[in-house]
């Protein structure tokens, strides 16, 4: 069984109903306001959190908004989870007398148990929850840092770790959570105080990040004749050695880029309205020689480009992604902190 989830969305509800319905989900962990003059705009937002090991990760869609914790919302509600961020546009945060300017895609701290206000424009932003409990022996380092963005290449590291969870936690088995919460305090350590004992301890993490970062840079330049172990050295920031050794385990910097390549020309096959000749999205994706490819393409996939391409136009059914809900409907972020 798969990990669970809980979506949140106003998208389905008439627009008038929209900012009410997102202001009592967060309520009473935060309260939420806008100028008078956006009152009346749709607000259609969407929350997804998934429980992550004692963590609890969430992703928010949201439109322009003001958030609000403040003492009376903490003596009301005493949820003090530590709560790392990552968004697309800079936050403008307020913890008492201090303002803090985040830059987008830089990763920032707060402790829930302080009173704190933020204010951003529309984002698509990502959060881990850390509660006091699950968490208490990085309680010293935690509160160190809390309310600071954590900057540098340590900050990148932990920002590139929190988009990795996201992506790899709604695949994951219920067997898999106890040791997850592990694994994220040893990433959590090694980014926020390191040292060699915890860059040991949290090799593997680092590792499966960094091919995380490796895997999104072969992405975005996946159609390039450019794209070559050199120019990925290049892109992700790493020697030659360094990239290298972190690929041994996947065949190989050549093997990794040409599965990525492949997969991408097989997506393109099975999609009907893609009516480019195999032969051009075969070099779209860096495959000049027809025979070399339709041999490498049968030898990963155990058929010709043609018999994808036929299949998916005589109406083949593909496997569909498939994300798990959580049966019970939680009625907040407090219930779905609690519940996680």
């Amino acid at each position: 069984m798969t990990v669970s989830s809980h979506v949140f969305s106003t998208r389905d509800l008439p627009s008038r109903q929209q900012r009410d319905a997102w202001r009592a989900w967060f309520n009473p962990v935060f309260d939420l306001n806008w100028d008078s003059d956006e009152a009346e705009l749709p607000f259609e937002a969407e929350s997804t959190t998934w429980s992550a090991g004692g963590a609890i990760l969430s992703r928010v869609r949201a439109p322009k908004l003001h958030s609000l914790r403040g003492a009376h919302h903490v003596r009301r509600d005493p949820t003090d989870h530590w709560v790392f961020a990552i968004g697309t546009v800079e936050s403008h945060i307020t913890l008492g007398d201090r303002d803090l300017l985040v830059p987008a895609t830089a990763p920032f701290l707060i402790s829930l148990g302080d009173p704190v206000e933020s204010r951003r424009e529309a984002d698509d932003r990502l959060h881990l929850y850390l509660p006091r409990d699950r968490f208490a022996a990085l309680a010293p380092e935690l509160d160190r840092v809390r309310g600071q963005v954590i900057e540098g290449g340590l900050g990148q590291l932990l920002a590139d770790y929190l988009r990795l969870l996201e992506r790899a936690v709604p695949g994951l088995v219920a067997d898999d959570l106890a040791n997850l919460g592990d694994a994220v305090q040893a990433m959590v350590a090694a980014c926020i105080a390191p040292s060699a004992a915890r860059a040991a301890q949290a090799a593997t993490q680092v590792d499966l990040t960094r091919l995380e970062r490796v895997r999104q840079a072969i992405r975005r330049r996946l159609h390039s004749a450019t794209l070559t172990p050199a120019s990925l050295c290049r892109d992700v920031g790493m020697s030659r050695s360094q990239l290298y050794r972190l690929l041994e385990g996947e065949g190989g910097v050549i093997r990794y880029i040409q599965g990525h390549r492949l997969r991408a020309i097989h997506a393109a096959l099975s999609n009907p309205a893609d009516d480019r000749s195999i032969a051009a999205i075969a070099e779209s994706c860096g495959f000049y020689e027809p025979s070399t490819f339709s041999r490498t393409f049968r030898r990963e996939f155990g058929a010709t480009p043609s018999d994808v391409r036929a299949a998916s136009r005589c109406g083949v059914p593909l496997p569909a992604a498939w994300r798990p809900q959580m049966q019970a409907e939680l009625a907040s972020l407090s219930a779905c902190l609690r519940a996680f």
